[in-house]
Parts: structure tokens; sequence; C-alpha cells
């Protein structure tokens, strides 16, 4: 019998369902992936994630490669290649890993009913999730809308099921290679219509799990305290990774787990806080597959402060968000790393977007396309449910009036500027004191410092303290309509 695996975010060997199945229940196997013509031409996502993708997909290909068995690709519109690929090459089965966005769903279901048509057997299999939206639920039977219930279920689940992680499929190696054309080069970020770039973080399977067991053997225990700083490398930065499947939840979760068993310095409330932000990115999930309605506009209908009409006025505000020019220098220092790249701070996309939203009274779909077209993790269902969390339109949202006081948390968490520094250089001898707010330096401050307020780095464009107070009171006022 010959499988066909439809690789599409899920880009390892190791713990790979669908290919595990295919290797178990066919005599050839053959890997496919497709680029999504119409998704590239749509420029959702950016130059980043797509040189991220590529580089992920070379060492996908590579290691097939070892195995015997070579990686195939196509390019186009991905239900009709995935029907004419599995009719030019007789497959009797096609193997793919499940996605939970709005547009994949439509578009697996497409693909089954034409490749039922034809008579080839679709075989799809749980994997971007420990968990789907359908096994954690309330009592009742109903998604989940409060990440603290979620999370109990979460853990109930896990302690009941404790699911497995799957070796690298032994027979692989032993699979018959399909008598195909000798798969091309894959095409090069210029190619597909992206700028080329080099990751910042390193993609690739062999990557991600040098990276999980560095994180794990050390800085995980130290996580609940470390994940707040922005200048040290106290965070996993495995979220590109789990982006694109080169890492399993599973067996993220277990490794972290294992940090646990071995004894010697460990810190549980290190270890359970990571496995809490994965446990969010899973309950962002279930979120986008049980309300997809969340992936066009609001999850629910609130009274939250109106936005700023466009206009000359908004355009250059959101302009001055964009470039990391808005003489908030923490706001400016996490814009410029996103920029730079590909990658932002994850206590510094709270605080810029609550800015954007808070502060510039910008729509909140603004900051999320920005953050699509920029992030190397850019994915739906989290950049939706953090930007719907900071926006108060969310399930589990953060509620109205809290506000981030842009300085007060640059004092906390990067106390003596050294992030802020490393992106904002033109603030980079402004003393500790000064380097939250570098506009209430005085003249000789500046000279003393090389950066001139208003000149070499721009005044604050709004008032915190005003911004904040209008904000609350267009709340009030649209609270008793």
């Amino acid at each position: 019998m010959r499988g066909m695996v439809w690789f599409r975010r899920d880009l390892r060997l190791h713990d790979q369902p669908a290919l595990t199945a295919a290797c178990q229940e066919c005599d050839e196997v053959i890997p496919l992936f497709v680029f999504d013509e119409p998704l590239l031409q749509s420029h959702k996502f950016g130059s980043a994630c797509v040189n991220f993708m590529l580089g992920c997909l070379g060492q996908l290909a590579s290691s097939l490669a070892d195995h015997g068995v070579p990686l195939q690709w196509r390019r186009g519109e991905p239900v009709k290649h995935i029907v004419r690929a599995a009719s030019d090459w007789k497959a009797d089965v096609v193997y793919w890993n499940r996605d939970y966005e709005p547009g994949a769903v439509e578009r697996d279901r497409l693909a089954q009913q034409q490749l039922s048509q034809l008579g080839v057997t679709v075989r799809t299999f749980k994997d971007h999730v420990v968990f789907e939206a359908d096994e954690v639920r309330s009592a009742t039977g109903e998604p989940l809308q409060r990440y603290s219930a979620y999370r109990a279920r979460w853990w109930t689940k896990w302690h009941a099921t404790t699911p497995e992680v799957q070796p690298i499929p032994p027979a692989l190696a032993k699979k018959k290679a399909a008598l195909l054309p000798i798969s091309r080069l894959l095409p090069s970020a210029s190619e597909l219509g992206y700028d080329p770039a080099v990751p910042w973080i390193e993609p690739g399977e062999r990557s991600a799990q040098k990276r999980l067991r560095w994180f794990t053997k050390e800085p995980i225990h130290s996580y609940a305290q470390s994940r707040n700083l922005p200048a040290i490398d106290g965070s996993s930065k495995l979220s590109p990774h789990f982006r694109f499947g080169t890492l399993s939840p599973r067996v993220a979760i277990h490794e972290a787990l294992n940090a646990l068993a071995k004894g010697g310095q460990v810190s549980r409330i290190g270890v359970l806080t990571w496995i809490d932000e994965l446990i969010w990115r899973e309950f962002f999930q279930q979120v986008l597959a049980s309300f997809p309605h969340v992936a066009e506009g609001p999850f629910r209908k609130v009274a939250v402060p109106p936005s700023r009409e466009p206009g000359p006025e908004h355009d250059s505000l959101f302009q001055a968000w964009c470039n990391g020019q808005t003489g908030y220098p923490i706001v400016d220092a996490g814009m410029r790393q996103l920029n730079q790249t590909g990658w932002m701070h994850n206590r510094v996309r709270m605080v810029v977007a609550s800015f954007l939203i808070k502060d510039l009274r910008i729509d909140w779909q603004s900051g999320e396309r920005y953050f699509m077209q920029h992030l190397l993790d850019a994915d739906v269902a989290a950049n939706n449910g953090n930007w719907q969390w900071c926006a108060s339109t969310g399930t589990d949202a953060m509620r109205g009036y809290r506000i981030f006081n842009p300085a007060l948390q640059s004092k906390k968490f990067d106390q003596d500027g050294a992030y802020i520094r490393r992106y904002v250089p033109e603030l980079a001898r402004v003393p500790a004191k000064r380097i939250h707010e570098p506009h209430l330096m005085t003249a000789d401050e500046q000279a003393r410092a090389g950066c001139r307020i208003g000149t070499d780095y721009p005044s604050p464009i709004v008032d915190h303290q005003l911004a904040r107070q209008e904000y609350l009171t267009l709340g009030k006022q649209e609270a008793t309509r």
C-alpha cells in the first residue's frame, strides 16, 4: 500500500503521528509539502516567518533524505495539488495532522471530500495540541471560556491519560522509496516573494531539541522570575518551533516534568509556570476551534472605549508605534526588537499592546495584523487570543481598567535599562535613573548623554497619565449608554 504524508505545521520526524501511522500501515511512504500560493500572496505572514519555515523545511528534507525517503513539494492551491499528487502518484491513503484555524478546517474538509471521490482514504491525527477542543470541556460539555477552569481540567485529563511520545518511526528507513522524479531544491524566500533573511532563532527539529534540552537543564528552574526580564535569556524561545511543529507539545511537557524528577536544584514553580504557558497556548487553540468568529472580530461585544477615528493623527501615532518612535523606551525597544528579529519578549508584548490600545486608542486588530506580519512565531490562535486579552474583548480578557504604565513596567522589569540600550542605542549613555523616562533629562543631562530629546530620540507622543484618564472616562461613558 502506498501512503502520502501531507506535512503542514508538523515539520519533524520525532513524535509525528501522521508519519508514524503511515510507516506502520504502508509499504511506500511519500512525504509532501505544499506551498500555499494564495496564502503566500496574501502576505498575512512576513519574511521572518517564511524564512524560518524554509529553514525548518530544509532540515526536514535533509532528515528524510538520510532515511532514504525524499521530501516532495509543490506550489499552488493546496487542495488542488494534494488531490492531483494523490492521483498522479497513485496513493491509497493520505495522512495529515489536524489544524484548527477556520481556513485550514475548510481546506481540509474540501481535500478530504475530493480525495474520497477518487477512492483515496484519508487518515487525520491530533498533533498540534496535547488535547483538542472537545477533549477538555466543562461539566456540561460546553467549551471553557476561563483559563483557570480550562487549566484545571487540562491537568485532570493529563493525569488520567498521560499522552505518550512516539519515537522516529523505526520502519521509516526500511520503506521502499516510491519511483518518483528527483525532488527539486526547495524554493528560496525570494522565489516565494519574500525578502531573504537569516532567522534570529535557529530553525529546524534538531535546533528545537537542543534548545529544549538547554532550557530544561537550568533556565526553567528560575522561569517564574526570569520570564519577566527581557534583558536576559530567561525564556525558552521555542514558540516558533511550536508554530511550525519542529517540536511537539507532548515532548516539551514530558521533558519539563522530567526535570522535576531528576532531583538536584529544581523548582516546581518554575517548571509548572512554563507548562502553564503551553496550556495557555492550548486554551487559545480551543477558543479558536470552538469560536472561529474570533479570527475576524471580538469574541464578545463589551463596552470598551471607542478606538481613535481614522485620519492623519491615527496614522501618525500608529506609524510611530510600528517604528519604535513613541518616546517610551520600553515600547520602542520592544517594537524595534520585533522589527529587527521577528520576536519580542512576552512581557514586552503585553506592554506594547496595552500602549497601542489604551494610550493611543488604536484598534487591536491593527496591532494583531502588524504582529502577524512580523513575528517568527506568527500563530493565529495565540496572537489573536493575546490581543483580545489585552483589548478586553476576549474570553478570559484583561479588564479594561488595567492599563500598563510603560515607565513603571520598564523600571520593574528592566531596572538598569539593559534591554532598552540594546534596541534603542541612542539612549545607550543615558543614566539608569533617566533611562525609563529620558524626556525628564535636563539640558545638561541630555548633553552629557549625547541624546537630545526631540532630535536624537522623540519626546513622548502622548502623555500616559492624560491618555489613561481619557481611556477610563470614555470607558465609563460607553458603559452607561
